[in-house]
């Protein structure tokens, strides 16, 4: 399943908790895609409006918790997709070495069959 950026969008918010199953290499990306770009136009707006630094911590802050759960919950299927536990998201606590090997991680491609749930590429 080849999955473009308004369908990942979708899937990003209304998966909001779901911490089981898999999710693609693409659906991870393209959503994280998405959060880059709101983070920069509250920061690009923020600032045409000249509003401050204060106000655009507030709006990234509201933002930000918002999109908690469901970051987490992505990263949680991504981890499932290369058949690795959700709790591996916990390497990035670990500075510079483990953000790499989590990035490591995220890049791989989706693996066969595993205990997750089956190949999200597969026949349907």
């Amino acid at each position: 399943m080849n999955v473009d950026f308004v369908t990942a969008v979708k899937m990003f918010f209304f998966n909001y908790a779901n911490f089981n199953g898999r999710s693609t290499r693409a659906e991870y990306w393209w959503a994280y895609l998405f959060i880059f770009i709101v983070n920069f136009g509250i920061g690009f707006l923020c600032g045409l409006l000249n509003l401050g630094e204060t106000a655009s911590g507030i709006f990234t802050g509201i933002w930000s918790l918002a999109i908690l759960v469901p970051s987490l919950a992505i990263s949680w299927r991504r981890l499932h997709d290369v058949d690795k536990a959700g709790g591996w998201f916990f390497i990035n606590l670990i500075p510079i070495i483990g953000n790499i090997y989590y990035l490591f991680l995220t890049v791989q491609p989706s693996g066969p069959d595993n205990r997750f749930g089956p190949d999200p590429y597969g026949e349907e």
